[in-house]
């Protein structure tokens, strides 16, 4: 694979994942990747600061698609209407191609508590996004704060069910069903 071919980053990540699967995520080097991928490391340093930083490269892309969904839904729209317009908004970032690469990455979070602790970063990022963006559009933190906590965790759930269960639910439809459970929570008696 000569290094000018296209899409450096998707072959930076089918790489990193095929090299963590052989040989673990400490034991494999950024050079290795680099090499596995047909590219430089200075290649691998232009595009991540770190060879954790390919596994994660989709936050900005999720959280851009997230702000623009909420900032898109039409203004009549009640608040967990504009929060749904935004986490699925996220969904569509995906292809179902994807689920074989998040299935692969969901393995080695397990496996890697500095995997973990970057995943975590993710999506706290990933809900303070959606929160302020929420908070802007409703003008009420507190409902935009409750508002970004269930639909991340509603996205975070349908997307590990979406990755990991033989299941024919588009990504969205299992966000749309995790978002039903917790409107039916909130709305029971438990909080009286």
């Amino acid at each position: 694979m000569a290094r000018w071919d296209p899409d450096a980053h998707g072959r930076l990540l089918a790489a990193a994942l095929d090299l963590f699967a052989e040989q673990g995520y400490e034991q494999t080097t950024t050079a290795q990747i680099a090499q596995r991928a047909g590219l430089t490391r200075t290649t691998l340093f232009r595009l991540f600061k770190d060879k954790r930083e390919i596994l994660f490269q989709g936050q900005g892309a999720l959280i851009d698609a997230a702000v623009e969904g909420i900032r898109d839904a039409p203004e009549e729209a009640l608040p967990v209407e504009v929060l749904k317009a935004g986490i699925t908004a996220m969904a569509r970032v995906h292809s179902v191609g994807q689920q074989e690469v998040g299935k692969r990455l969901m393995r080695l979070l397990v496996s890697s508590p500095e995997l973990q602790e970057r995943a975590a970063f993710k999506r706290s990022s990933i809900t303070e996004a959606i929160e302020d963006q929420l908070s802007a559009r409703l003008g009420d933190a507190r409902l935009a704060g409750i508002l970004a906590d269930v639909g991340v965790r509603s996205y975070y759930a349908a997307y590990e069910a979406w990755t990991t269960l033989s299941s024919d639910d588009s990504l969205i439809d299992l966000i749309l069903n995790e978002l039903s459970g917790y409107r039916a929570v909130l709305r029971s008696d438990q909080w009286s």
